[in-house]
């Protein structure tokens, strides 16, 4: 008789059942070479999701996480995450990324979209004020990557002023989220997007290049829409992240085309995958279909042929377990990995917990920790003089990030929370926020699944 179970204990956790929404104790096991979460409903029965497609990432993403960092909360904990959500205490992680929804309208009805917008009304500019105020003060007035969203934003009557408001408010990064069909259409207001230039850049709804794909996930063919709005915007010098929904069986194989194309544009300065999420609109969920943030690791890979490595990507240390993170420097007019000449792990000290590269930060961190780190010290200064030059530190503000732009790449993966995989503890490290009207920040996560009306 074989007493032995079919799985390995990795962790044990709280999750919710996807058909009730209530928590439930949850373990997170292996079987093979993935990870699973197992739960069980005392009303819907035992539950077994997919969490990673590779155990061996999985189990050594820890290896990169730092302690978080502290934001100003505005909920108490009383029903338990992802319930309460405000932030509470129990939340572990500042806001990497604050997202303001200008508006619940749409130019588009996809299929997939999270938010099912379409109808609605459009925020009141005064409202959209005191929401950026309130993320500015809930940083402690240090607030990183402001992501301007929707619905579709484009389509807000006030957006170039939603716009300029940001930039008046001193985030250090402002993104405008688009399906890029105003962009396509509409190249005045390209022109003045133009101005914004310098700690802005356009976050570009991107799947593929096939007809079906479009067809699939937006509802129609984009093609040549995606074809004008790149562009229009590459006429005006304007900062390009493509961010890219994933399916498996959809487009799951232009994931290295999509990558090649960023590399060879000369706007492009990212790429964001997103492995398709199950809330929203999305309908028949196919759960046995699931693609994961290694899923994409893995594919990126194969389709690149080498060129680009899953080791290449880390952990984002502020969110090591929904996050991946590729940083690219251009040497000798190529662009090759960090990860391949700087031992990343080691310099955690000198790296906030954020999204966005800023080689200043970088820089005073070692200036602040030069005396006491020795040899890392040294190791990293080595390192640093590979993507940052010497007479980085003399150039003016613009052409620093000029610098940055044209030197640097980026290839993230996001990988969010839904009912069937949900976390607590993922949940609690999640650093992409929504800023609500009511002033309140809500993990991305779990305003999708339970908070948005």
């Amino acid at each position: 008789m074989n007493r032995q179970r079919d799985y390995k204990f990795i962790e044990a956790t709280v999750s919710i059942c996807p058909s009730c929404l209530k928590r439930v104790d949850a373990k997170i096991i292996q079987i093979g070479e993935k990870i699973f979460l197992l739960k069980n409903c005392p009303e819907h029965g035992e539950q077994k999701e997919l969490l990673e497609e590779d155990a061996e990432y999985f189990l050594k993403r820890n290896d990169y996480t730092k302690p978080g960092t502290i934001s100003k909360i505005q909920t108490s904990s009383k029903k338990g995450c992802p319930f309460d959500c405000g932030l509470c205490e129990k939340h572990d992680q500042h806001t990497c990324i604050g997202l303001i929804e200008v508006t619940h309208k749409c130019d588009l009805c996809c299929p997939i979209c999270y938010a099912n917008s379409g109808k609605g009304n459009h925020l009141d500019l005064k409202i959209i004020e005191k929401m950026m105020d309130f993320y500015q003060d809930s940083e402690f007035n240090e607030a990183e990557i402001l992501q301007i969203s929707g619905g579709e934003p484009t389509t807000h009557p006030q957006i170039l002023k939603i716009i300029e408001m940001a930039k008046e408010k001193k985030f250090k990064y402002v993104m405008l989220n688009t399906n890029g069909l105003r962009i396509s259409q509409d190249e005045e207001f390209v022109k003045k997007l133009g101005e914004f230039r310098g700690g802005f850049e356009i976050y570009l709804q991107f799947d593929g290049f096939k007809e079906e794909t479009y067809k699939h996930l937006r509802g129609r063919d984009l093609r040549e829409i995606k074809k004008r709005a790149i562009a229009n915007l590459e006429k005006y010098s304007i900062p390009i992240t493509l961010v890219s929904t994933i399916e498996e069986g959809i487009n799951d194989d232009e994931i290295g085309k999509i990558i090649e194309f960023g590399l060879n544009s000369e706007t492009i300065r990212g790429i964001n995958f997103q492995p398709l999420c199950f809330s929203g609109r999305v309908k028949g969920v196919k759960r046995d279909k699931r693609i994961t943030l290694t899923g994409v690791l893995k594919r990126i890979e194969e389709q690149t042929k080498g060129i680009i490595l899953k080791k290449d990507f880390i952990p984002l240390p502020c969110d090591v377990d929904r996050i991946a993170v590729n940083y690219m420097y251009r040497d000798n007019g190529e662009f090759t990995s960090l990860a391949r000449h700087m031992d990343i792990k080691k310099h955690l000290l000198f790296i906030d917990n954020t999204f966005n590269f800023d080689a200043d930060s970088i820089i005073k961190k070692f200036k602040e920790n030069m005396f006491c780190c020795g040899c890392s010290c040294l190791n990293f200064l080595k390192d640093l003089k590979k993507i940052i030059p010497k007479e980085f530190v003399s150039k003016s503000k613009e052409e620093k990030m000029q610098y940055i732009n044209e030197n640097t790449f980026r290839i993230s993966i996001s990988s969010f929370l839904d009912p069937y995989n949900f976390d607590v503890k993922s949940s609690q490290k999640e650093c992409v926020h929504i800023i609500t009207p009511d002033l309140r920040k809500i993990p991305f996560s779990a305003y999708s699944m339970l908070h948005r009306k």
